[in-house]
């Protein structure tokens, strides 16, 4: 049985997004943004990674990383940060500005988004939608690893789709007239945006490109690992996820391991994992019955690939992880 390995991914690595200012500013203006890592624990403390993004909704700005070239957005244009580098957005190229956490303070007494209104007093102004999507990095979030420091999907990209539109004046709309359960709207818009700006980013890769988004690109290697996904409790073999690849045997392992840089059963046993990590952390099965859920026959066959993959068994992982008291390991 096959499966959409993108959505599989999402789910997988919690997905979780937040609207947290509407920026209003008036040229000459600068906001510096630091690592994400450094604003976590006031944005969303319990998650694993923060990415962070920028949707322009009036005027014109410019955007990039602290190390980097800015690019120049419009009304409507999107801009991603997937590693949580640290980044400016500014009225001209080459501005700095030193960032003051107190900003991010206060974020669970206030409804969100917070408006901030900054600048001097020149005739040029813009407003900037800023959010946030937590999502799990570890053990294995193999989208994350395959996405750049920065992704710009502008308004006028032959790439985007109409329905991205709809989203984006939908999460504009949202953000200027807070309504009851508007953070919950805006949290889901969010994570939408950004499953439709990977969506757009996988229509621009060539077939020369290598990685997981590269893998979901080409139809042979996303066989494969929709077939994966699809049932990864099930005994796969080379030769069966070649079959469904429409690939010999050493061709599948060839392509498979040149797209993706690992071997297909490597892969699933990561992957298997990820969502065994899952399991022990928000769940009450014992050990066991996770093991044979991520297709392991034995408790102690499972508890040596989580060791060897993860760097510590199982049980102890999950007391340092559960979300809820599990129940007694069988």
């Amino acid at each position: 049985m096959g499966a959409d390995a993108l959505s599989d991914v999402l789910r997988a690595v919690r997905l979780t997004g937040a609207v947290f200012f509407n920026l209003d500013v008036k040229a000459p203006w600068v906001a510096e943004t630091p690592p994400a890592a450094q604003c976590a624990p006031y944005v969303m403390p319990d998650t694993g990674h923060l990415i962070e993004y920028h949707l322009v909704t009036r005027g014109t700005c410019w955007a990039g990383l602290t190390d980097g070239e800015p690019v120049q957005l419009q009304a409507g244009d999107i801009i991603v940060f997937p590693q949580g580098d640290a980044h400016v957005l500014s009225s001209e190229p080459g501005m700095r500005f030193t960032p003051d956490m107190a900003t991010y303070q206060g974020a669970d007494k206030m409804q969100l988004p917070f408006v901030l209104q900054f600048g001097g007093n020149g005739p040029d102004g813009a407003g900037i939608v800023c959010g946030f999507l937590g999502c799990d990095a570890r053990p294995f979030n193999p989208l994350l690893t395959a996405l750049p420091r920065f992704m710009h999907l502008p308004a006028t990209s032959p790439h985007r789709s109409a329905w991205l539109n709809h989203i984006v004046q939908a999460a504009v709309d949202e953000s200027i007239n807070k309504r009851s359960g508007g953070e919950s709207v805006l949290g889901r818009l969010s994570e939408l945006m950004f499953i439709e700006v990977v969506r757009s980013y996988i229509r621009t890769l060539s077939a020369e490109e290598t990685g997981w988004l590269a893998g979901l690109a080409d139809r042979h290697v996303a066989n494969a690992l929709n077939a994966i996904h699809g049932n990864p409790s099930h005994a796969w073999t080379l030769e069966e996820l070649a079959k469904l690849a429409g690939l010999s045997r050493s061709a599948f392992a060839e392509r498979f391991a040149h797209v993706l840089g690992q071997p297909p059963i490597h892969y699933l046993a990561e992957w298997r994992m990820q969502l065994a990590t899952g399991l022990l952390a928000g769940g009450n099965d014992s050990i066991a019955r996770v093991a044979a859920q991520v297709g392991y026959e034995s408790e102690a066959a499972f508890s040596r690939a989580f060791k060897k993959l993860i760097g510590t068994p199982p049980a102890e992982w999950r007391r340092t992880h559960a979300t809820r008291k599990p129940a007694e390991s069988a």
